[in-house]
């Protein structure tokens, strides 16, 4: 957890506070969860399986859920090839935590295979 504190105290003032917001919801909502530095940014996973990440990009905040193009939100954009979909911050009240709320709950209900996508060479199976 010290890693992602790091990772946050990083950040100018006000990704600052985005990120120690949504670090808060994330850990409040998904208690069971392991959380590291992984590829360089906060992620969360369920049995190994990457769920749920925030980054810094050049103009925002990105919070990603790996399989959230499957959680039939419109506030959420497709992001990549995959199954990923994204929310921008670029300051904290735009964040809504009903919304993270209930797309971390999706997250746990709806998930990809992403653990073993290498194996599968690129194949990205439905877990749950």
């Amino acid at each position: 957890m010290n890693q992602i504190q790091d990772y946050n105290d990083a950040q100018t003032a006000e990704n600052k506070e985005i990120c120690d917001i949504l670090f808060a919801i994330i850990n409040k909502n998904l208690p069971d969860a392991e959380n590291k530095i992984w590829h360089a940014h906060p992620v969360w996973f369920l049995d190994g399986n990457p769920i749920v990440g925030y980054s810094k990009l050049k103009d925002s905040v990105r919070l990603l859920f790996w399989s959230g193009q499957s959680f039939d939100e419109e506030k959420l954009q497709n992001e990549g090839s995959f199954k990923a979909a994204e929310k921008r911050y670029t300051n904290v009240d735009q964040i809504n935590e009903r919304d993270i709320e209930r797309w971390l709950e999706k997250s746990r209900e709806i998930q990809w295979d992403y653990k073993n996508i290498v194996k599968r060479k690129g194949v990205l199976l439905r877990l749950k």
